[in-house]
């Protein structure tokens, strides 16, 4: 009988130590939701660029800001059903959201995510387009990788894959 209490025990300390270091809320409803509305939002920009009057895409048409409208509107979309599902998914486990371990991952994803960008931001300046695709791929591969000891461990290899397919790409 005593052999049981320590087995349960043990499992509760493991679900314990495994609440406190990992941020498990994210709800993976929120990840299939955001790729369809990028499909979406490809289709409509690829409708857009490729009824315009060139045909193709200039940085300082209306064609390009309407693309890029389309981005942010993908983007607030995305982290919006992001928010209300991960909180959804957490009351309903009766789990906080914003504790000190979201923050770290939040924080660790952020970091190279914003870095790269501003680099990526520093060379489209410079009218320098060509590598843009590549570094996104592997700047966000890294921001996945530098997360993912406060996530599940298969975000880790999303993030290899890519960095992998980033330097492919360049």
């Amino acid at each position: 009988m005593e052999s049981k209490d320590y087995l349960n025990d043990i499992s509760e300390i493991k679900n314990l130590m495994n609440k406190s270091s990992r941020f498990i809320s994210l709800s993976g409803l929120s990840g299939i939701l955001a790729g369809i509305y990028a499909i979406i939002g490809a289709a409509i920009a690829y409708y857009v660029v490729t009824n315009s009057v060139r045909g193709y895409l200039i940085l300082d048409g209306v064609v390009f800001r309407t693309c890029v409208g389309i981005l942010i509107a993908i983007a607030v979309l995305s982290i919006g059903t992001a928010i209300f599902l991960t909180t959804k998914k957490a009351k309903k486990n009766g789990e906080k959201v914003w504790d000190s371990t979201s923050k770290r991952l939040i924080i660790n994803f952020l970091i190279p995510l914003v870095t790269g960008g501003a680099y990526i931001l520093i060379i489209l300046n410079q009218e320098r387009y060509g590598q843009t695709a590549a570094l996104m791929l592997i700047f966000y591969g890294l921001a996945l990788v530098n997360a993912s000891k406060y996530s599940i461990g298969d975000i880790r290899y999303l993030g290899y894959t890519e960095i992998v397919l980033g330097l492919i790409c360049a």
